[in-house]
């Protein structure tokens, strides 16, 4: 099993996650983190390190949130290895608990 980075961190983009995962499964877009399905270990520690509940074992993703797993899977090949936390985006407060964000989602890294 693995874990999925949710429609919550588009545009918000906190790396706590990154700092306490054991293996380099997160890999890092303009506006978005995703993990890895083939790199993580299933450890579960970056669930709670996420301060805004985005991401999710991929039996218990949120109903309607299902497409992140292919989000996640695909945008993982594409974006670099994110290994340590950078900066949140500059209003990521403003956008935790936005719904509907997906069309914001930046998938080239010529966006960011």
């Amino acid at each position: 099993m693995t874990h999925v980075v949710t429609e919550n961190c588009i545009n918000c983009k906190h790396t706590d996650c990154v700092e306490v995962c054991p293996v380099d499964c997160f890999h890092a877009g303009p506006n978005f983190l995703v993990i890895d399905p083939d790199e993580c270990i299933d450890c579960t520690l970056c669930v709670e390190e996420c301060p805004v509940g985005a991401i999710f074992p991929e039996l218990d993703v949120p109903a309607g949130q299902e497409v992140f797993l292919g989000i996640n899977a695909e945008l993982a090949r594409e974006w670099p290895v994110l290994t340590s936390k950078i900066p949140a985006m500059d209003d990521a407060s403003k956008w935790d608990g936005v719904p509907d964000k997906l069309p914001l989602l930046k998938r080239s890294l010529d966006e960011g």
